[in-house]
């Protein structure tokens, strides 16, 4: 007997719905046939008002000292004598603080009104693991106990009694695999790495292919009805992860404006943001989109590499914005920027740094409040060498989900947590 592909819809959930099977066999396909299975679909899917969140993660752990620069304070220089960025090579931008001279973009971004950062951001009990800390800024919860993710509890609570969960295209995350973030009771997202991938992979794997899916929406009715709710929950889900992956690969044809500007150093980050800023240009039913930049672990050879990632971020960042801009779209988009920690103050001796704690997070768009908020953490009273957080994440997300998301904060962290005035608007 065949062993089922997943045992509960908890499994499912927690891998996302992704276009790419582990053994390759199962492309996504049929998606004419996925259409009329499902009935007809709205010709209007998204209201010109309805928000959209991308989420942009800095994987391996940011250098938030040399991205957002403490210039006037002489305990930075002291900690770094052959890393820190020299005063002469900041762009000054507020509170004594700046950005390196090789970060135009985000300078750019800055005065024309349209960042925001957050200073000092962490939680209680910092863990320097990257896998710990990433999983407690997915979860929202720095006791690590929750199995799922902040933004799969929103898309939960978008549902009513009874009501089915929203639809896998509702959230996207263009990854290898989803994120703990994406993840809820009763939401999975659409998960891909490569656009590219939506396509028929070809005959090789067609009667296998075709098979699962007969069996996964029981086509011919003869397919066991042993736990019919799983089994009707992943009928529909794997409808509409067809569904949405046809929208997708239509969204991946279009062509952008001919007129756009790019700086073309975004490398990888500004590929995906590109793509995102086709979806959304295309109207998909998408409310968030998770995209993810690595690189950031710098234990030795810092400054050539944290010079590249930061002018590669910031030039993905200011494509993205600007593209929405002319396409009329910006003021529905807001970019919420994280990295699981920041590093130590002190420098090592292999010219780098070490897993630290707090660090700068960012947001981007015409609704954010520009501005550097909170404090910069003292130099002078660390926690285990590290810069003392002042600021909980978590009133982060509760500005984005009670100002952009319009949802309840404690409905999705648990408790209340004083929003941040980082909106424009509520």
């Amino acid at each position: 007997m065949d062993r089922p592909f997943f045992t509960t819809r908890r499994d499912f959930l927690a891998g996302g719905i992704s276009l790419l099977s582990a053994s390759g066999t199962l492309p996504i396909f049929l998606g004419r046939t996925a259409r009329a299975l499902a009935g007809p679909q709205p010709t209007t899917r998204r209201s010109a008002d309805e928000r959209i969140l991308v989420v942009v993660q800095l994987a391996g752990g940011n250098d938030g000292l040399n991205t957002i620069v403490p210039y006037e304070m002489d305990a930075y220089y002291k900690a770094r004598p052959q890393l820190a960025i020299k005063k002469a090579d900041v762009l000054k931008l507020e509170n004594n603080v700046g950005l390196p001279t090789y970060a135009t973009a985000l300078k750019t971004l800055f005065d024309n009104g349209q960042m925001a950062i957050v200073q000092g951001v962490g939680y209680p009990n910092p863990n320097r693991s990257h896998f710990t800390s990433m999983d407690i800024w997915q979860s929202a919860d720095p006791m690590a106990r929750d199995h799922s993710g902040w933004l799969g509890r929103y898309f939960d609570n978008c549902c009513k009694g009874d009501d089915p969960a929203p639809e896998p295209i509702a959230g996207v995350s263009l990854m290898k695999e989803s994120p703990l973030a994406m993840a809820g009771e009763k939401f999975a997202s659409l998960v891909f790495e490569d656009p590219g991938a939506l396509a028929w992979q070809g005959a090789k794997s067609d009667k296998l292919a075709q098979e699962t899916f007969r069996k996964l929406n029981n086509i011919d009715g003869d397919y066991p009805r042993t736990g019919g709710e799983l089994a009707q929950w992943l009928q529909r889900a794997s409808l509409d992860a067809l569904i949405g992956a046809d929208d997708i690969r239509g969204a991946g044809a279009k062509r952008q404006r001919a007129n756009r500007r790019s700086r073309g150093g975004g490398g990888e980050l500004g590929q995906s943001l590109d793509f995102v800023a086709r979806m959304i240009a295309s109207d998909l039913p998408t409310r968030v989109y998770y995209v993810s930049m690595g690189g950031f672990d710098t234990h030795s050879g810092q400054t050539g590499r944290h010079r590249t990632l930061i002018s590669q971020f910031g030039d993905a960042m200011q494509d993205f914005v600007e593209n929405l801009k002319e396409q009329g779209l910006l003021d529905r988009v807001l970019i919420l920027c994280f990295s699981e920690f920041g590093r130590r103050v002190q420098e090592n001796a292999s010219g780098g740094t070490d897993h630290g704690e707090a660090a700068p997070l960012f947001l981007f768009g015409s609704q954010v409040r520009p501005g550097v908020h909170q404090d910069h953490p003292s130099l002078e009273k660390l926690n285990r060498g590290d810069l003392q957080f002042g600021c909980d994440f978590r009133r982060v997300y509760s500005a984005v989900l009670q100002d952009w998301l319009s949802t309840k904060p404690e409905k999705v962290l648990g408790k209340a947590f004083q929003p941040l005035a980082l909106i424009k608007r509520a």
